[in-house]
C-alpha cells in the first residue's frame, strides 16, 4: 500500500501521477446557441435549465465564457472545495470561473471526478487552494495541475466508476424519495391548517382584534458589542423567538427612543420579508425586553376573546397568504407590513373553537417534527454512506468486483 496525500493509503499496484500529465484544459469559444452549464456542489454538471433557473445571477455581458462539451471534466474554481466538480452531461458554455478538462487515454474522467470530489469533501483541496472570500477558495488551474492523483489501471478505473455510478444513483434515489416524503408531509400539514381555518366561520377584519407594531428603523451605526438585543429574522427559529444572529443596542438609547418596542413574554412576531407562515412566540426570558428589527412585526391581542396561538395558526393558512399576495401585487417591494395586515380578514370563532384549532395544529406540528427529524437523520446517514463508498472505492479499499456481484444479487444494476 502506498500513502497518498488527501486520500490516505492506496494499493501498491496503483500509480500516482500529477494532474497536469492526465488532464488538458480546454478553452473553447462558445457557440451562439449554447446554454449555460453550471457545476453544482453535489457534483452534477449540467445545463442550468435542466435543474433550476431561480437564484442565479445572470451576466449582462458574457465576457470570457467558454464552451463546455458533454464528457468534459468540469471544475468550479471558486466552489470546487465544496464539491462542485463533475463530468458534464451537456454541451453548453460556462463562466471563466469554471474550468473544463479532457482526460488522457490512461484515465477515466468519471474516476478523476469522484477522486477530486472525495479530496474536496475531506477538506484536502481547501488546504491547497488560495482563499478568496468566506466559504470559498480559488482552486485554480495551477493548483489542480500540481495535484497528485491516483492512477490505477484503466480497466480498474472503469470498474470503479461504473460501480460508483450505480451505487450513488441508488443512494440519490433514496434521498429523493425521502425529500419527496418530507414535502408531502408538509403539504398534508398545510392542508389540515387550511381546512381548520376555512371551517372556523366568516372572516372578520383582523385589525379589530390584533394590534400590529413593526420594529423601528435602526441603522447599523447604532449597533454595539453589548447592551439590549436587537432581534433579526435569523432569530425566528422553529416557531420561537431566539437571540440567534442578534445585534446589540445601547441600553440608554433604547430606554429613551425605542422602549415601546420592547418584547414581552408570549408576544408573537411575524416577518414581513421572509417566507410567510413564519410566526414565532417569545418564550425565552432572555428575549424579553429585546427590540425587533424593522421588518419584524409584533402581534398582540386587543381583547380577551383572542387566543394568539389560534391567530398564529390562521397566519399560516392559505387564506392569509392569498390575501397578502393580492395586497402585494404590483408593488416594487415584495414584503408586507402593518398596513397590509390591517386589510386582512380571517375567521375568529369563539374561544372554545380557537382552542380546539390550536390544539389540533399543535398535534399536527409535533407529528411533523417527529417524522421530519427521522427523515433528516436518514438523509444524514445516506450522505455519509455516499461519501464513504466514494472514498473507499477511489482509494482501493473496496473490491468493486465483489461489491458489484453483491449488488447484482440484490437486483441492482452496476
Amino acid at each position: 500500500m502506498t500513502p497518498q496525500m488527501g486520500l490516505g493509503t492506496l494499493p501498491s499496484h496503483w500509480r500516482a501521477e500529477r494532474a497536469k500529465w492526465l488532464l488538458t484544459r480546454q478553452e473553447r469559444r462558445p457557440r451562439v446557441n449554447d446554454g449555460v452549464v453550471t457545476a453544482f456542489r453535489d457534483g452534477q454538471v449540467t445545463l442550468r435549465a435542466n435543474r433550476r433557473l431561480a437564484g442565479f445571477t445572470e451576466a449582462v455581458q458574457e465576457i470570457g465564457y467558454q464552451g463546455i462539451r458533454k464528457g468534459d471534466l468540469v471544475v468550479h474554481a471558486m466552489d470546487g472545495f465544496a464539491g462542485a466538480i463533475g463530468v458534464s452531461d451537456s454541451d453548453g458554455k460556462a463562466s471563466p470561473v469554471v474550468h473544463a478538462y479532457t482526460t488522457s487515454n490512461v484515465v477515466d474522467s468519471r474516476f478523476v471526478a469522484y477522486t477530486l470530489r472525495s479530496m474536496a469533501v475531506c477538506g484536502y483541496i481547501e488546504t491547497l487552494a488560495k482563499g478568496i472570500r468566506q466559504r470559498s477558495t480559488a482552486f485554480d488551474a495551477a493548483t489542480l495541475a500540481n495535484l497528485t492523483l491516483p492512477c490505477p489501471p484503466l480497466d480498474e478505473q472503469h470498474c470503479i466508476a461504473d460501480f460508483l455510478d450505480a451505487e450513488t444513483s441508488r443512494i440519490d434515489k433514496l434521498v429523493s424519495a425521502y425529500r419527496d416524503a418530507r414535502l408531502g408531509l408538509g403539504a398534508r400539514s398545510q392542508s389540515v391548517i387550511d381546512t381548520l381555518i376555512n371551517e372556523s366561520g366568516k372572516p372578520v377584519p383582523l385589525k379589530y382584534h390584533v394590534r400590529f407594531r413593526e420594529g423601528p428603523g435602526i441603522m447599523a451605526v447604532d449597533f454595539r458589542d453589548s447592551g439590549t438585543a436587537l432581534i433579526r429574522i435569523s432569530g425566528l427559529q422553529d416557531g420561537e423567538v431566539t437571540l440567534r444572529g442578534a445585534n446589540y443596542l445601547d441600553s440608554n438609547k433604547v430606554a429613551g427612543q425605542w422602549s415601546q418596542f420592547r418584547l414581552r413574554l408570549k408576544d408573537y412576531l411575524i416577518s414581513g420579508s421572509a417566507t410567510m407562515g413564519g410566526v414565532s412566540i417569545v418564550k425565552d426570558p432572555a428575549v424579553v425586553g429585546a427590540i425587533p428589527y424593522t421588518g419584524l412585526i409584533i402581534l398582540r391581542p386587543m381583547h380577551p376573546d383572542v387566543l394568539m396561538e389560534y391567530v398564529a395558526v390562521a397566519l399560516r393558512s392559505s387564506m392569509f397568504m392569498q390575501q397578502i399576495d393580492q395586497l402585494k401585487a404590483g408593488a416594487t417591494m415584495q414584503h408586507f407590513g402593518p398596513t397590509h395586515l390591517a386589510q386582512v380578514a380571517l375567521p375568529l370563532p369563539d374561544l372554545n373553537r380557537q382552542n380546539g384549532v390550536a390544539s389540533s395544529v399543535r398535534d399536527v406540528d409535533e407529528h411533523f417534527r417527529r417524522i421530519t427529524a427521522t427523515i433528516d437523520r436518514q438523509l444524514a446517514l445516506l450522505a455519509e454512506r455516499r461519501q464513504t463508498v466514494i472514498t473507499a472505492a477511489v482509494t482501493g479499499q473496496v473490491d468493486v468486483t465483489t461489491a458489484r456481484r453483491a449488488m447484482a444479487s440484490r437486483g441492482v444494476a452496476a
